[in-house]
């Protein structure tokens, strides 16, 4: 079982223990279309959100538009912050996640007269990566990576050196996610101990490809990001192993791996990963079928993009709370 110890991580365990949060309940259309009819669905469905989320998505919508091709899925990349804010003002019907939602990000969903269901889809491991010349990191703890990423570092903890004093006497370049992305808060709060604060002095994105293309032609850099994407380019990655100093989690330093992940030994940067839905969009019989669809395929399609799939019963939660909400049975808020 995953052992997070973080604020809203301890949340999300309980909604994998316990199924998903729930905020209001809502009419909706009750077809879920299990009779096969989805070659006949028309319509849109808009997605944005998380780029670590998007490889599972984005697969999800490819089969799904095989199924359903007079359906127009399409699927964007804003950063979990991005995603919130247009899933809150009602302009996407689905929105990615590598968090779970905010008080002020929940308050204007509410504003808007939308509420929505938060489903857990996989597991990652967020992965800390260097260029594979470097040959000096071999480890890293946490303690190590707050002292290069948190507020006070800025403008001076510049070098290597300055980290362990054997490591060289080199620049240190440092690419990470972008402020909108669920990412950085996940990491900050993680590593730093509050979410939303780190040093700006370094490369930002809330597209994991450019981080990926940053680190990879840069031998002085270290960079963090979703574990899907170091698979996919681990040939020119080298990924650290991360020693969280609390043996309780396992011994010493732990690379991320499906195994670590799932055992909870890769500490702390075990996280579950989530789709958003609107009680607006469900009263689409296209969006029904979607989601439905999406949690079907979701443990197949997670682990071959690269993330690490929930056990099969959650899924299954997952989905009776789903059918649950779109049928406007269900109860309302809870919050752990």
């Amino acid at each position: 079982m995953l052992n997070f110890g973080l604020t809203y991580s301890r949340l999300n365990l309980a909604i994998l223990l316990g199924g998903s949060v729930l905020l209001g309940a809502c009419g909706g259309n009750t077809n879920s279309n299990e009779q096969g009819a989805s070659a006949n669905l028309t319509g849109s469905i808009q997605i944005d959100g998380s780029s670590t989320v998007y490889p599972i998505t984005e697969a999800v919508a490819e089969e799904f538009r095989a199924e359903a091709p007079d359906v127009k899925v399409t699927v964007g990349v804003s950063g979990s912050g991005g995603g919130f804010k247009k899933f809150s003002r009602g302009e996407i019907d689905i929105t990615n996640a590598s968090r779970s939602i905010k008080p002020a990000e929940a308050k204007v969903a509410q504003e808007n007269n939308i509420t929505f269901l938060e489903m857990p889809v996989a597991f990652d491991g967020l992965t800390v990566v260097v260029h594979p010349e470097n040959d000096w990191v071999k480890d890293i703890t946490v303690a190590e990576l707050k002292k290069m990423w948190e507020p006070a570092a800025q403008g001076k903890i510049k070098r290597w050196n300055q980290i362990r004093p054997e490591w060289p006497d080199k620049e240190i370049h440092l690419y990470g996610a972008g402020v909108e992305s669920g990412t950085y808060d996940y990491f900050t709060e993680a590593i730093v101990g509050e979410s939303h604060a780190s040093r700006g002095d370094y490369t930002a994105s809330e597209d994991d490809n450019v981080l990926v293309q940053g680190v990879s032609t840069d031998p002085l850099a270290l960079g963090f990001f979703g574990y899907a994407y170091y698979e996919e380019n681990k040939s020119k990655l080298k990924a650290i192993p991360v020693d969280d100093q609390n043996d309780a989690n396992g011994k010493g330093a732990i690379l991320p791996s499906i195994a670590t992940v799932k055992d909870g030994t890769y500490a702390p940067l075990s996280r579950a990963l989530f789709i958003y839905v609107s009680s607006k969009a469900v009263a689409r019989p296209e969006v029904v079928e979607f989601v439905n669809f999406y949690l079907d395929n979701a443990a197949a399609l997670s682990e071959e993009v690269g993330y690490i799939p929930m056990p099969a019963e959650q899924y299954q939660a997952q989905k009776t709370k789903f059918q649950e909400f779109a049928s406007g049975t269900s109860g309302t808020a809870q919050k752990q």
